[in-house]
C-alpha cells in the first residue's frame, strides 16, 4: 500500500510540483489550497505525513499544527515557510511540525526529507507489529527508551513525543553524562545545514523537558552546561 501524502499549500504552482514529484517518487498525494482544508482532510483521510505552508487562507499552518495537536492527530508535519523569520520557525516547531523548509526549494529535497519521515515510522511499526523482546532498552532514572520501537516511556507512560523529540531523547540517552554541543546536536539529530539556527536545539530540549521534569526551571534528567550545551543524566533525586 502506498503512503498517503497530504499537501496544503495556497500556491497552485508549488502543489502542482509537490505533487508530481511526490507521485512519481510512489506516494498517494492528496491536496488543500487552505488551512481549514488542510485540518480536516487530516482528520478524515489518516494521511501519513502532511506538508503544511505557514501562510494560508481561512487558517494558517500554525493554527492547523497546532489543532491537529490538541486533538492528539501525531502525524508528522513538515512545515513550508516563505518568510525567513526565525520567530515563525520557532514558533511552528513549538506546537508541534516536526521540521522545516524555506521557500524557494528543490522538490527533490522535500521528497528526500518525506521518505526519511516515513522510512521511521515504517521501522516503528513493523517493530510493534512483531512484538520481539527489545534487548537494547536504554534506561535511566524513570526513563525507559526502546530504539527498536521509537518509543519513549516515563514512569511506565509513554511518551507523545515528535519524531525530532524522540531522535533528539534517543542521541543524548546513547551519550550519557556527555555534553554535547548544540552544533554537535543540530548535525546528529537534524544531519543538515540548519544555518546556525541552534534555538530549534533549544526547543525541542524544551519539549523533553516539560514531558520528562517534574519542575522544568530545575532539570534533573537533561542538564543545561552554561556556555557549552546539554547534556542527560541519571537523577540523584526524583
Amino acid at each position: 500500500m502506498k503512503n498517503k501524502v497530504l499537501v496544503v499549500d495556497d500556491e497552485q504552482s508549488i502543489v502542482t510540483l509537490l505533487q508530481y514529484n511526490l507521485e512519481k517518487a510512489g506516494y498517494d498525494v492528496i491536496t488543500a489550497m487552505d488551512g481549514l482544508t488542510g485540518k480536516q482532510l487530516a482528520e478524515t483521510m489518516a494521511p501519513d505525513i502532511i506538508v503544511l505552508d505557514l501562510m494560508l487562507p481561512n487558517m494558517d499552518g500554525i493554527e492547523v499544527c497546532k489543532q491537529l495537536r490538541q486533538q492528539k492527530i501525531m502525524t508528522p508535519i513538515l512545515m513550508l515557510t516563505a518568510k525567513d523569520d526565525e520567530f515563525d520557525k520557532i514558533l511552528g516547531l513549538e506546537l508541534g511540525a516536526d521540521d522545516y523548509m524555506i521557500k524557494p526549494f528543490s522538490p527533490r529535497e522535500v521528497v528526500a526529507r518525506v521518505k526519511a519521515i516515513l522510512r521511521r515510522i515504517q521501522i516503528q511499526t513493523i517493530n510493534k507489529e512483531e512484538e520481539q523482546p527489545d534487548t537494547s532498552i536504554i534506561a535511566i532514572g524513570n526513563l525507559q527508551i526502546y530504539p527498536e520501537k521509537y518509543e519513549a516511556y516515563f514512569k511506565g507512560k509513554q511518551l507523545e513525543i515528535t519524531l525530532k523529540e524522540y531522535e533528539l531523547l534517543h542521541y543524548l540517552a546513547q551519550n550519557k553524562n556527555r555534553v554535547l554541543t548544540r552544533d554537535q546536536l543540530l548535525s546528529a539529530v537534524w544531519n543538515y545545514e540548519f544555518a546556525g539556527d541552534t534555538r530549534i536545539v533549544d526547543v525541542h530540549i524544551s519539549h523533553l523537558r516539560e514531558k520528562i521534569e517534574a519542575d522544568t526551571r530545575k532539570p534533573i534528567y537533561i542538564k543545561t552546561v552554561r556556555g557549552l550545551g546539554y547534556k542527560l543524566e541519571e537523577p540523584k533525586t526524583e
